[in-house]
């Protein structure tokens, strides 16, 4: 199954430049914890950003650029079609960016794991795609607060229809 993770500000933002606008600590440590031993999925830019393949992980990157990815620890695919087709549908793969690649999995997610932000970031440049909350369950993990800045954990569940 695919599930999306992302850190959102109040107006769907989630990155300036090819960089997380936010670094929660918190949010962080519930990134890894959520993610380990998973597949996680990006795009080539998130990989870039990241600058090297994340510990007790799958690492695989969609890229229409395979000949960029020089790390053997990096499963690369071209297209999605490919890498939907030899996902284990039992498993939870995780897609953890950038604005493009989330927009393309929205519609094969099971689960949204998103850290709601109550803040804003006017200089934002990439954005979680829209969604109708209409057709998912919300479930409130918890709630935090870091550096003064208010966030929740939520995880939203596709309401099968």
């Amino acid at each position: 199954m695919i599930s999306l993770i992302a850190a959102v500000g109040q107006n769907r933002e989630i990155g300036l430049n090819n960089n997380l606008i936010w670094h929660l600590k918190g949010d962080m440590q519930y990134f890894k914890k959520t993610t380990l031993n998973h597949k996680v999925v990006m795009g080539m830019n998130t990989y870039k950003s990241i600058g090297k393949p994340l510990g007790e992980r799958t690492n695989i990157v969609l890229t229409t650029h395979p000949e960029l990815i020089t790390d053997k620890n990096i499963i690369v695919y071209t297209d999605i079609a490919s890498l939907l087709k030899d996902i284990n549908k039992e498993e939870e793969v995780f897609v953890i960016g950038g604005a493009k690649v989330y927009a393309e999995f929205l519609k094969y997610a099971t689960f949204l794991y998103l850290t709601e932000i109550e803040a804003i970031c006017e200089e934002a440049n990439a954005y979680f795609p829209e969604f109708s909350k209409n057709e998912w369950h919300k479930e409130v993990l918890s709630q935090n607060v870091e550096n003064n800045i208010n966030y929740k954990f939520t995880k939203y569940e596709r309401i099968l229809k």
